[in-house]
C-alpha cells in the first residue's frame, strides 16, 4: 500500500498522526511538501525589473529560494521523526494542489488536513487548495482535522423550506 502524505505547514501534525494510525505497517509512506513558485518569482522579477539587471549574484529570490528550500527540508525531517517509521520524503515546487494530484496519481491513500475556516464544520474548512485536492485527488482520501473538531453546535440551522407554489389555474382549450 502507497500513502502519501501532504505535509503543509500549519497542519502537517495531524496529518502524520493519521497517517501512523491508519497506514499499514508495511505501508510505503510517502511525505510530501510543495514549495509554492510564486514568492521567490516575484522576488526575482521585482529585482530584474527594477533594482538589479546585471547583479545577478544580489538577486533576493536566489536567497527565498534557499531559504524555502532549507524549511522545506526542516519540516520535512521534523514530520518523518513524528512518523517514527521509515518513510520517502518528497519536496516539490509549483502549485501545491495540482503538485499534491499529480504525486497522488499512483497512491492508495491521501491524507491532508483541512486549510479553510477551522472553526466550523462544512464546506468551508476546505480552502481553495484542499477543495481542488479533495474533487481531483485519484485515489482515497483521508480528510483530517488540524486540531479538535468544532461540536456539532458549529452546523446552521437547516433552512426553512420554501412554501408550496399556488395551485395552478385549470387550462381551458
Amino acid at each position: 500500500m502507497a500513502v502519501l502524505v501532504w505535509i503543509a505547514e500549519g497542519t502537517w501534525p495531524a496529518c502524520v498522526d493519521a497517517a501512523r494510525d491508519h497506514a499499514p505497517a508495511g505501508a510505503d509512506v510517502v511525505l510530501l511538501h510543495v514549495t509554492p513558485v510564486d514568492v521567490a518569482g516575484a522576488a526575482h522579477g521585482a529585482f530584474a525589473g527594477l533594482l538589479g539587471r546585471g547583479h545577478p549574484e544580489r538577486d533576493p529570490g536566489t536567497r527565498l529560494e534557499h531559504l524555502a528550500a532549507a524549511s522545506a527540508d526542516q519540516l520535512l525531517a521534523d514530520a518523518a521523526r513524528r512518523l517514527g517509521r521509515p518513510c520517502t520524503r518528497q519536496e516539490r515546487t509549483g502549485r501545491a494542489e495540482r503538485e499534491v494530484v499529480a504525486a497522488s496519481a499512483g497512491a492508495d491513500l491521501l491524507v491532508l488536513a483541512r486549510d479553510g475556516d477551522r472553526t466550523h464544520l462544512g464546506p468551508r474548512s476546505l480552502g481553495p487548495a484542499g477543495r481542488f485536492v479533495v474533487d481531483h485527488a485519484p485515489c482515497p482520501v483521508l480528510l483530517v482535522w488540524p486540531e479538535t473538531a468544532p461540536g456539532s453546535a458549529a452546523i446552521p440551522p437547516p433552512q426553512p423550506s420554501p412554501p408550496p407554489p399556488p395551485p395552478r389555474a385549470p387550462e381551458h382549450r
